[in-house]
């Protein structure tokens, strides 16, 4: 038989490197064989360390950027992509806002964009058991109530993940999101809307992400959780993603893409 060709690896790079995500990523990849390193920046006023590079460095270098840094960063980091016509990108960061989502929803239309605001397997398989879940449950008979818990560092409430959940619960019943949503309770709220979907945020420690989706009704309660124990899950999933956007057309794409559970 003849062997098969050698897989060329995607080169990455690595945006906000000196973060922790930034950290986990770069560690991981070194230890992989279908990524190398291409560059990793951080804020403009480090470059020219010995192991930093500029943002324009990393685009021309790059097949593509991994990106766990800030809103407004991750959305000019998609105008300098989409301006080039490449890399393509892999945006973890979480808390954008209606401006900065339509600029990333433009640049996915000249290169490929996985944006998800969770790259673990485990939750992406709970988006989808919480969206059947949500099917069957009547809204009538049943509460959801969504909570997270989260690192004291975390500046966005509720997280990326939580308002993924809140989408897929409320996509299976037919509504929109924003119009159910019920945050930050406190005082003399008034009763529970029926057909609300509840958010609840923690913040404390080094937790890494605890997210549950509790169902309930008069007679019975189902919770469907996950817990993260080690940031490296979520680092993993993004090379995986990095890998999978590298041999796709424009786009914009998430986790759900990347894991095949769209078909």
């Amino acid at each position: 038989m003849t062997p098969a060709p050698p897989v060329t690896p995607t080169r990455i790079a690595v945006a906000g490197a000196l973060g922790r995500m930034g950290e986990a990523v770069l560690r991981l990849a070194r230890e992989r064989h279908d990524v190398v390193v291409a560059g990793a920046y951080d804020r403009a006023e480090l470059a020219g360390r010995g192991d930093l590079c500029t943002r324009e460095e990393a685009l021309a270098a790059a097949d593509v950027v991994i990106d766990f840094t800030a809103p407004e960063a991750s959305a000019a980091l998609a105008d300098a992509a989409a301006a080039r016509g490449g890399p393509a990108l892999v945006i973890g960061s979480t808390g954008f806002n209606q401006r900065q989502l339509g600029g990333i929803e433009a640049a996915a239309r000249r290169v490929p964009v996985v944006r998800s605001g969770n790259f673990s397997i485990g939750v992406n398989v709970l988006l989808g058991l919480v969206e059947q879940a949500s099917r069957r449950l009547s809204a009538r008979e049943w509460d959801v109530e969504i909570l997270e818990a989260h690192h004291r560092r975390k500046v966005d409430a509720p997280s990326g993940t939580a308002l993924m959940l809140g989408e897929a619960a409320a996509r299976a019943r037919g509504v929109d999101l924003g119009a159910v949503s019920e945050r930050g309770r406190d005082g003399l709220t008034g009763a529970r809307g029926e057909g609300a979907i509840g958010f609840a945020s923690l913040r404390g420690g080094g937790l890494v992400g605890e997210h549950a989706v509790l169902f309930a009704s008069e007679l019975e309660t189902l919770t469907l959780q996950h817990s993260a124990r080690d940031r490296s899950l979520f680092a993993r999933g993004a090379l995986d993603a990095a890998a999978w956007a590298a041999r796709r057309r424009p786009g914009l794409y998430d986790m759900q893409d990347v894991l095949g559970f769209r078909g």
